[in-house]
């Protein structure tokens, strides 16, 4: 695995719409300490953070079909996102399909390479 390719991962969780202000902030922290002696701890950071923040499908698919998610997303917008997530559900995905998520649950499953 070339570290590029976990430096654009990180950037794609960091710029994701979906992604919340604390595990911004790690990502940064991240990627300004890539190549330097402090990246071994930042990483231990960032993984821990990627534990605590990305859900999993399971986790989401019922937040969907809930009254808070259809007060958050709207209620064909929560239906919709609930069908996607179920489709993902079916074809192995295993974590949400938001965009941080995505990028996230990548790092997480390669989090032994960083």
């Amino acid at each position: 695995m070339a570290k590029e390719e976990i430096l654009e991962k990180v950037k794609e969780v960091r710029n994701a719409p979906s992604c919340y202000e604390g595990l911004k902030k790690v990502c940064d922290e991240y990627l300004a300490a890539a190549g330097t002696a402090q990246e071994a701890g930042v990483s231990k950071k960032l993984k821990a953070e990627l534990k605590e923040d990305v859900c999993s499908i399971d986790h989401v698919i019922p937040f969907f079909e809930s009254e808070e998610g259809a007060k958050v997303f709207g209620a064909d917008q929560a239906k919709a996102l609930s069908k996607a997530a179920h489709e993902a559900k079916d074809k192995g995905v295993k974590y949400c399909i938001c965009p941080a998520c995505t990028a996230g649950g990548w790092l997480l499953d390669h989090q032994d390479e960083f």
